[in-house]
């Protein structure tokens, strides 16, 4: 492995330009980014997202990782933007998220634990909120704060159903007010999406002043500001604003920083280290979360207008896996061969690739190759990209490392050379149900769109305070293309419900629910954590 001067040279970087954060991890202080950013763009900026997966995912952290090594193997120096794995999926069903067999970023081990211990100063912030609130009402409530309609949670980085629905301040004290509350997991905490989003130290503490976390008995929002909450929380971030440096199994440099939501939030690594990444090096890869329906349309609707950069080519991961699945294989069944299905399959492919070219990118799909894969089923994937002007790369990043991504970076060089650019789909100012009308005919497949009385409600009481400015983000499932879980392929015509809307005034977007999103998972039957364990010399096992 590089050590952390090796890697600070590679990015351009002075060694003291990175403070050590344990042997083998760094921090790039925001001064440091914000000097190299103001010196100009230097890389093209490449988005890895994917078609509809299954439970199982696609591959999109290890071709993202893996690109950026094939691209090191042709010679360009490529640096590979991942968010932070959260605790709760480590230790719950999904397993680490730092890629897999010969494409990953290391110490994978400890960045799936606990990593520089920016998820957990995030949840000291949100949690110093939390406590902020009920102390204000427990010492006379000058503000008016209606006990009954505090809308800010606690948070733990961890699945635990029992935290859910909870109730605080019982107990003895006369003064303590009794009332509901829950906990949510710290990826899903709008002070995640702030960190994400934070330009500096000055953008940071506006952002966090700004959050909506309560309603006077009046009506009137309490916003952290009035807590006079921002500027501890502020601190309690400062070194968890800083991106952290890390680096692939091969030695390229990675940025691994935040981890938000991919449903409440947009679903990416933060700004500071995408714009760090642009700016030192010829290519910048991030990987957006869940499929193009959710994660690149937030990714384009979101991130590139806070930050003003648009992508340069997008990579869609396909396996023959989901393909089958699409096509009505079951699960158990979906690793074997079975051309019918695949075939049937890829029109939810096409729905994704239509995706991404109304937000204007030039796409090359990686097509994720799997043991059992067949080449009559990789040649029906390939007539069906090349018919639609898509160039399809056989992907081994699990297998092969850089060496089996060579191929896909030669695509993808030559991709981000045609000069293409992303583009929203819909220009600022546009009205929040315009917004959600938009993403759902447009990349669902939507035939109506209509709103809850609750939604109606949400939405004019956001306008009487004035919080409706800036996209929207949608909440719904990432299994299908539309809002109902178990509808596959790629459906058409079918009605979108807008079951609520909130507001993260802090992100600076309104979320609008088409169903029910869980901000608190609970732990599976046999969760991963029964095969972690600690060996007598200090080795971690066990951590996928």
């Amino acid at each position: 492995m590089r050590t952390i001067q090796e890697l600070a040279n590679a990015l351009g970087l002075r060694p003291e330009e990175v403070h050590p954060a344990g042997p083998s991890a760094g921090k790039v202080p925001v001064s440091v980014v914000r000097d190299r950013v103001a010196k100009g763009r230097k890389g093209k900026f490449i988005l890895v997202t994917g078609m509809t997966p299954t439970k199982h995912g696609e591959g999109k952290t290890v071709t993202a990782i893996g690109l950026t090594d094939g691209l090191a193997q042709i010679g360009r120096r490529a640096v590979v933007c991942l968010r932070q794995p959260s605790l709760g999926p480590v230790f719950g069903v999904k397993g680490g998220a730092t890629g897999g067999g010969k494409a990953t970023v290391e110490p994978s081990g400890e960045i799936n634990l606990g990593f520089t211990g920016d998820i957990h100063a995030i949840a000291a912030a949100h949690n110093l909120l939390s406590a902020m609130v009920d102390n204000h009402i427990y010492h006379g409530n000058p503000l008016g704060i209606d006990p009954e309609r505090i809308i800010w949670p606690r948070t733990v980085d961890m699945d635990d159903r029992a935290l859910r629905h909870i109730v605080v301040g019982k107990g003895p004290d006369p003064k303590s007010v009794p009332h509901d509350s829950s906990f949510q997991i710290t990826a899903s905490s709008e002070v995640m999406v702030v960190v994400a989003l934070a330009r500096d130290y000055a953008d940071l503490k506006a952002r966090l002043g700004r959050i909506l976390v309560a309603y006077s008995k009046t009506g009137k929002p309490v916003r952290a500001s009035d807590l006079k909450a921002a500027g501890a929380m502020a601190a309690l971030l400062r070194d968890a604003l800083e991106p952290n440096l890390v680096q692939t199994s091969e030695g390229a440099p990675a940025l691994v920083h935040t981890g938000p939501f991919g449903n409440l939030a947009h679903g990416t690594c933060s700004r500071l280290s995408i714009e760090l990444a642009l700016a030192t090096s010829d290519y910048c890869v991030v990987e957006a979360g869940f499929a193009t329906d959710l994660g690149a349309e937030k990714f384009i609707d979101i991130l590139t207008q806070a930050i003003g950069i648009d992508v340069d080519a997008a990579v869609i991961v396909v396996t023959q896996r989901s393909l089958r699945f699409q096509g009505g294989a079951r699960d158990e069944d979906s690793l074997k061969p079975h051309p019918a299905e695949l075939e049937k399959g890829l029109a939810n492919l096409g729905q994704h690739l239509d995706n991404l070219k109304a937000m204007g990118l030039v796409t090359v799909a990686a097509l994720n190759h799997f043991p059992g894969d067949s080449e009559e089923e990789a040649e029906l994937v390939r007539a069906f990209c090349r018919a639609r002007g898509v160039e399809v790369v056989i992907e081994r990043g699990f297998e092969g490392g850089g060496k089996g991504c060579v191929d896909l970076a030669r695509a993808v060089e030559k991709a981000a050379s045609l000069g293409r650019h992303s583009h929203p789909l819909y220009p600022a100012g546009t009205p929040v149900m315009k917004q959600v009308e938009l993403i759902a005919k447009t990349l669902y497949g939507a035939g109506a769109v209509v709103e809850s009385a609750e939604a109606t409600s949400d939405l004019k009481h956001l306008e009487e305070i004035g919080e409706v400015t800036g996209p929207v983000c949608m909440a719904k499932t990432p299994l299908s293309l539309s809002d109902n879980p178990k509808l596959l392929n790629r459906p058409q015509g079918f009605t979108v419900t807008v079951h609520r809307f909130t507001r993260s005034a802090g992100a600076g977007f309104t979320v609008a629910y088409l169903g029910t999103i869980e901000t608190m998972p609970g732990l599976p039957t046999k969760p991963v954590a029964e095969e972690i364990d600690l060996q007598p010399d200090g080795t971690i096992v066990g951590v996928h």
